[in-house]
């Protein structure tokens, strides 16, 4: 496979094109002059086209003088252009929202269709605000679990599990940057404002050779650049949080801004009534989160970008006490909790060597840490004395990365296009640190754990070019290495996909990709808890790898109206990790590396998607058969396992439907298999308790407990509908809308987890725990924009 690809990639630099006339550019929103990622522009009469890159530029070979040209993005209006040309010429094009042009729309999603890439999809921020959500907040992970080959793992959770991967197998990136824990809430919301959020890419599959470092996806989340034009500001009021975002140009046509801001509130509100049932304590959660972004056209050939974002979460309980009897004082305070939060920044510069060479560097700076805090103070005064005892404890643990990438496209002509690059990830883990300050002792002996530091680098090419009519090829490598302590793991990582056009309506795909992950994510639970810690391939502790291969199928259906496509998969896993039976992340006196058992994974299955993007109308039907095993020498006697998000049926179904200019109700509803869980199928008294202590407490305290094979039941299955309804109102300084949502419509009862409980008599039952029933919310949105004359 390996020798193919890199005959595939030799044989397409042979290709050789006449002489031609050559455009390139921008595509734009003609409203805010932001870039449209991935607009298409294309010749019909040569059946020839491109779309444009990551940051809106094109270049597309013209042969002769003139042209007719589409140029399209979903959701825009598209547009004719004929053009005459007197050799290479730049040209940028603008597009208008389809709501202005409706007339000349085209229906059509041709360009998807021939695209080399396969098991993809593409979601912009008005799709993520047209579903229902959970106490009005929107979430862009929680859209991508509504896609075929994606699940959730728990009730509410946003963590997602891509065709049999772990949460940690997904290459989160925010604006170019990792993000290592996206959850807030404790893995109910994620931390991506939708208002600061341009459009999201999710690859499950046929990965390019641009993208690597992890397993199962790649979800590339671009913020907005900010409105060149204008100042505007929007936001929104909902039970939970408010949001703020504004946006504007800091030289118009020239460059922009945008800083977006939300928080929950939950503490603030319930604060009175928790220090009344808890007589003083204060018990309290909240979590925030903060976007910026700046851009500057320096040049017609240069342009640079700054974006950062930060985020934390934290929940406290505190106490405090005072007392004075007139002969002496005595205080308490006491704050225990837990908090965790992200920053990321990404310094960007964009150069146009020449209308065909385009080249983008980016340094990033990525960081993620928990802490668990207990941290306490007593003072104890008279006349004549006074004493003072205070005491920390705190466990904590994080990742670090700098980087630094430099990217290029070269566009050789209409039928061959490259892309390569460099990059480089400087670790800093810190798994696991245990910290006690008490100036009442000295007797406490903690291990100290130290950082551990890993230099990861990669070098790719990636080649697309189409060798004959109909068929088009993407070929690629991507070589990595990793370096950490005296160890070096290299890995050479082949992908091809390509696509056979049958007809304008449809074409067949297939892929097949090789991966490399050198971290992995040790988790005690399903729902991504901060607690989950992040740790290097070691000496010990090998990379992991993977292997996929894809085939599918690709339809327009009823003139373009709605596109099908209809995927199957195999994917193996090696060098997984788990804990160990009985280990924990609290356990200090052990490394993390003395925890956890190694084995592997293989999962395959198909998945069915039919969709309709246009009209008022649109939404989506998916639906993924799935087969998802583990096997550990160390876990389960050796044998083979189900994973614990074996999901065999998932089935989504989005709807949205314009009523008018005024309304809009959105529906979703949701059916998964149960997941798999291991239950206890025996109890039996322990041989020294006697029968006085059986008696007196009507059972056994140290029962054992026999357990089934590892994930030998399932839970019951879940389903869910969820339903919104938004009215809009125009205003002389903008729009308004209230949206009224219900979570879980028709109230089942669906399980989060199982618990065992024994009665006086030692009868030992399974109850199920449910976690959200029916919940209404209803949100405020506002957007503030200038007067259009």
């Amino acid at each position: 496979m390996k020798n193919c690809i890199l005959l595939l990639i030799l044989i397409s630099f042979g290709l050789h094109s006449h002489a031609q006339n050559r455009i390139s550019g921008y595509i734009k929103d003609a409203k805010t002059g932001e870039n449209l990622i991935g607009a298409n522009i294309w010749q019909p009469a040569t059946k020839k086209g491109t779309a444009a890159n990551n940051y809106g530029f094109y270049s597309l070979n013209i042969p002769g003088d003139t042209a007719t040209l589409e140029i399209s993005y979903v959701g825009y209006a598209t547009i004719k252009k004929f053009i005459e040309l007197d050799g290479d010429t730049q040209l940028n094009f603008e597009l208008k929202l389809s709501d202005a042009l409706s007339e000349v729309v085209v229906k059509g999603t041709r360009p998807d269709l021939e695209l080399t890439k396969m098991s993809s999809m593409k979601i912009t921020s008005e799709n993520i605000k047209a579903i229902p959500a959970l106490l009005g907040e929107v979430d862009v992970l929680k859209t991508i679990q509504l896609m075929p080959g994606v699940q959730s793992g728990s009730e509410g959770s946003s963590g997602i599990y891509v065709r049999g991967g772990g949460p940690d197998q997904n290459l989160i990136l925010l604006d170019g940057v990792p993000v290592y824990n996206a959850s807030h809430l404790f893995g109910f919301f994620s931390v991506f404002n939708a208002d600061a959020i341009s459009n999201v890419e999710v690859i499950k599959g046929g990965f390019p050779a641009r993208y690597g470092g992890r397993l199962s996806s790649v979800i590339d989340i671009n913020m907005k650049d900010g409105n060149m034009k204008n100042w505007q500001a929007e936001g929104g009021v909902g039970l939970i949080a408010s949001r703020l975002s504004v946006e504007g140009p800091i030289k118009k046509d020239k460059g922009s801004i945008i800083l977006s801001g939300r928080r929950t509130y939950i503490d603030v509100l319930a604060r009175p009534f928790i220090r009344m049932a808890t007589e003083g304590a204060d018990v309290g959660y909240y979590f925030y989160d903060f976007n910026g972004k700046a851009n500057y056209i320096i040049s017609d050939k240069d342009r640079i970008y700054l974006s950062a974002y930060t985020g934390a979460d934290k929940f406290y309980a505190r106490y405090e006490e005072e007392f004075d009897d007139g002969g002496s004082i005595s205080e308490y305070r006491d704050e225990a909790g837990i908090k965790w939060g992200n920053f990321t920044t990404a310094a960007r510069w964009n150069h146009l060597f020449s209308n065909r060479l385009f080249l983008n560097t980016t340094a990033t700076y990525s960081k993620y840490n928990f802490e668990l805090f207990n941290d306490s103070y007593y003072r104890y005064a008279t006349a004549t004395t006074e004493e003072e005892e205070s005491f920390y404890a705190a466990y904590n643990s994080g990742i670090q990365d700098y980087g630094l990438k430099m990217d290029f496209d070269y566009f050789l002509n209409n039928d061959h296009s490259l892309k390569f690059g460099v990059n480089y990830i400087y670790h800093i883990f810190q798994p696991e640190a245990f910290n006690i300050e008490a100036d009442f002792s000295d007797d406490f002996d903690i291990p100290k754990s130290k950082a551990v530091y890993g230099n990861e680098f990669s070098l790719y090419v990636e080649d697309e070019f189409e060798p004959f009519n109909n068929l088009k090829i993407n070929a690629g490598i991507h070589t990595s290495a990793f370096a950490v302590k005296d160890e070096l793991y290299p890995s050479f990582q082949p992908r091809v996909s390509a696509r056979y056009l049958v007809n304008k309506n449809l074409s067949f795909k297939a892929s097949y990709a090789e991966m490399a992950q050198f971290l992995h994510l040790l988790t005690n639970s399903g729902i991504g808890l901060p607690t989950d810690l992040w740790v290097p391939a070691t000496d010990n502790i090998k990379p992991q790898f993977s292997q996929q291969t894809a085939i599918g199928m690709s339809s327009l259906l009823a003139d373009g109206k709605y596109d099908f496509s209809i995927e199957g998969y195999y994917k193996n896993m090696n060098n997984l990790i788990e804990y160990k039976e009985g280990s924990n992340f609290l356990n200090v006196s052990e490394s993390w590396e003395d925890k956890v058992a190694v084995g592997n994974g293989w999962s395959y299955g198909a998945e069915f998607l039919i969709r309709k993007k246009e009209g008022k109308f649109n939404g989506w039907l998916g639906y993924t058969l799935s087969y998802n095993n583990r096997q550990f020498e160390e876990l389960n006697f050796g044998r083979v396992f189900p994973y614990k998000y074996d999901r065999r049926h998932d089935l989504s179904l989005v709807m949205n439907y314009k009523v008018g200019d005024d309304w809009e109700i959105s529906g979703t509803w949701v059916y998964g298999t149960g997941n798999s869980i291991t239950l206890p199928i025996a109890q039996y008294p322990t041989l020294n308790e006697t029968p006085e202590l059986r008696n007196e407490y009507g059972y056994g305290n140290t029962d054992i407990y026999q357990y089934s094979d590892r994930n030998a039941y399932r839970m019951p299955a879940y389903h869910r509908a969820d339903i919104g309804v938004t009215w809009y109102k125009d205003k002389k300084w903008g729009s308004s809308s209230w949206t009224l949502s219900a979570y879980n419509l028709y109230n089942r009862r669906n399980p989060f987890y199982i618990e065992t409980r024994t009665n006086s008599i030692g009868e030992t039952s399974f109850n199920q725990i449910s976690l959200f029933q029916f919940i209404p919310s209803i949100t405020y949105n506002f957007k503030i924009r200038p007067h259009e004359k």
